[in-house]
């Protein structure tokens, strides 16, 4: 197994595969990391998805967030967009709903632009199309490749929703009518402090009624990723990027 990184479109990318070298993938994964975390966050996981499954001639990137939150005492912690701190630690502190639905992060779009770039660069160069990429993430993360899924034109292999969230309601509705039959995974935490479980919900819910193929894991527990929501995830990935008869 390898891991490299590499710079595309103004992003730090870690790369794992177990290609030979040389090979191009038949498939691409990017999952991208939670408010906080370090870039590296989810290189664990990926290495795990591939170790633990069938996916050897898929490759993983991890792109890091551009924005540096060392300013606000997280030396290693990235974001996608700034949060607004203290509203998020008054909610929890309250236990009051946190309702998103008509939230547009104005880095948001700055966000999707570039992570956006990087799939066009990443498809040029290994002559992988959009329709075998997958796109997901966790937290922030999984909110920055819902939004992008939703602004492309055309269908990825599939879209992964780890404890993720509905903004921007009345724009991602009428994308999503632009996506039917589009794969989804979704899994929430019954009791996440941070992103209310009814919120992940309305997501769900949203994306069936645009015609959606929505799998949803509920679990026991708060914001995170569980063993057997990774148990699933393989398996989703495996069933999104096997090769199809023509």
């Amino acid at each position: 197994m390898k891991l490299t990184t590499e710079h595309v479109n103004g992003l730090t990318c870690h790369v794992a595969d177990r290609l030979e070298h040389g090979t191009n993938p038949d498939a691409v994964v990017i999952l991208c990391h939670g408010y906080g975390a370090s870039g590296t966050d989810l290189v664990s996981i990926g290495q795990m998805l591939l170790k633990h499954s069938k996916l050897t001639s898929v490759q993983f990137l991890f792109p890091e967030a551009p924005l540096s939150l060392e300013d606000l005492g997280m030396p290693d912690g990235r974001a996608w967009w700034p949060i607004d701190m203290r509203r998020l630690q008054m909610a929890a502190a309250l236990g009051s709903f946190r309702d998103l639905r008509n939230d547009n992060p104005p880095h948001m779009a700055v966000a999707r632009e570039m992570l956006v770039g990087l799939i066009r660069q990443w498809s040029e160069r290994t002559g992988v199309p959009l329709s075998r990429f997958v796109l997901g993430g966790f937290s922030q993360g999984s909110m920055l490749a819902t939004d992008v899924t939703l602004q492309l034109d055309e269908n990825p292999a599939g879209l992964v929703v780890l404890s993720g969230t509905l903004l921007n309601e009345e724009v991602w509705r009428v994308r999503a009518a632009h996506h039917k039959l589009l794969r989804v995974f979704q899994s929430h935490g019954s009791n996440d402090p941070i992103l209310p479980f009814a919120a992940a919900g309305w997501l769900r819910d949203l994306l069936n009624q645009a015609g959606a193929d929505v799998e949803f894991l509920p679990f026991s527990g708060g914001h995170e990723i569980p063993l057997e929501v990774l148990q699933r995830v393989a398996v989703f990935l495996n069933e999104v990027t096997a090769k199809r008869s023509v």
